[in-house]
């Protein structure tokens, strides 16, 4: 499954997407990444969730993107869930061109389904002007 935290930049996203990160460990049974593209938030983190900062490793389209969430899950069996701040920057589409991703969204629908892990991505841009094939994940 996938969930999408969809406004415009100031409107709290990153607030939300680290409350419901702590908020999910009460609840959780295996193990919680939280994703961003820089290390700024990882003290608002209970120390339960690992924290990775992806931009540490190159990750800057959403094939690479893509790869480097595949890397994890396949690494660490145990993960159900996964939070993704700053994912426009992650996947390279932060000026624009996030009506490119549907295959992106596509695969990691998949990718969850097969092994039961569930995202929340952050995402930047006025609600009214999504993509019609993010809507039905926006919250």
């Amino acid at each position: 499954m996938i969930k999408v935290i969809y406004g415009k930049k100031g409107s709290g996203k990153t607030k939300r997407i680290i409350d419901q990160a702590n908020e999910s460990i009460k609840e959780q049974k295996g193990d919680v990444l939280f994703l961003d593209d820089d290390n700024r938030y990882m003290f608002d983190l209970r120390h339960e969730i690992r924290f990775i900062n992806a931009g540490e490793y190159g990750v800057r389209t959403g094939e690479m993107f893509y790869g480097f969430v595949c890397g994890l899950l396949a690494q660490n069996f145990d993960v159900s869930l996964v939070f993704v701040d700053a994912f426009l920057k992650l996947t390279g589409c932060a000026k624009g061109g996030i009506e490119n991703l549907g295959w992106l969204f596509d695969k990691l629908g998949k990718i969850g389904a097969q092994h039961s892990v569930n995202f929340v991505l952050s995402v930047s841009g006025d609600p009214e002007e999504a993509p019609d094939f993010i809507k039905p994940y926006c919250v």
